[in-house]
């Protein structure tokens, strides 16, 4: 708890780190607005709800909030690199273990709580910028839907997975910089993994016969190769099935191999 305390004061006292929520919350809440002023009149579509309400911008790998949780991630480590936590009499192994697992459990807490707080937020921007004639009850997720949001096909699914990712990107983030020492390097280099995992696991897909869920489109908008696989989908999963979720978990278990290996070569973080 000591360490993780340590931590929570570190990114706390950063000015870094103000900048990069504050920039995260304006960009997403401008890109969300601009969203909403070019949606059609009539009732809204639940996937224009999901890539409005989440800022979806086509050209990104990412949602803006996983590269701002993977911008956080990558700071993390390296404001460690410039002011050590660890002074260089109390560098064994275990502590240098217990400093990234602090770092990781405090990235992953700040992580979840920038996409809860940009949810919010682009919720309301959205809300405020829907022309004249739009039905917003979709934005809630309850059009259509007696279960409540988190029913198939409402809005709550694709939001929470937007939280899973923005948790996944400031994982990524510290942890590819533990390896690369540097926190530029490591933000380019977790924006580069999707154009890893989209194409494996959509080739995995395509394989069984089947398709991205439709939620998954709305999130990852790059679509690397991914036109070529819809047209000979049979069937849309409804789900990631155990062969395509272990080719999303196998890098990221691959990754924190290699943090804890690069550990054991160093003498310090």
């Amino acid at each position: 708890m000591r360490l993780v305390a340590s931590e929570v004061r570190r990114l706390r006292g950063v000015r870094s780190t103000w900048v990069v929520v504050a920039g995260a919350l304006l960009v997403n809440a401008a890109v969300a607005a601009f969203s909403a002023t070019r949606l059609p009149a009539g009732e809204l579509a639940v996937p224009d709800a999901v890539r409005s309400v989440a800022a979806v911008v086509p050209v990104l790998p990412l949602p803006l909030t996983a590269l701002a949780a993977a911008v956080l991630g990558a700071l993390a480590y390296g404001n460690e690199a410039r002011w050590p936590g660890l002074p260089a009499s109390r560098v064994t192994l275990g502590r240098r273990l217990g400093a990234l697992l602090a770092k990781s459990l405090v990235v992953g807490a700040v992580a979840a709580l920038l996409a809860v707080a940009v949810l919010g937020v682009n919720a309301v921007a959205v809300r405020l910028a829907l022309p004249v004639g739009v039905d917003a009850s979709a934005l809630l997720g309850l059009s259509d839907l007696p279960a409540g949001p988190f029913a198939a096909g409402g809005i709550g699914r694709p939001l929470a997975a937007y939280a899973a990712l923005a948790v996944a990107g400031g994982w990524a983030g510290l942890l590819i910089t533990s390896l690369v020492r540097s926190a530029l390097a490591g933000v380019l280099l977790t924006g580069a993994l999707p154009a890893l995992l989209e194409p494996t696991a959509g080739l995995l897909l395509h394989r069984t016969g089947r398709n991205w869920p439709v939620w998954v489109r709305e999130l990852l908008p790059f679509q690397y190769g991914l036109d070529w696989v819809r047209g000979a989908a049979d069937r849309t999963a409804g789900a990631l099935d155990g062969t395509v979720a272990a080719a999303l978990l196998a890098p990221a278990a691959l990754l924190v191999l290699a943090a804890v290996l690069v550990q054991l070569r160093r003498r310090s973080l």
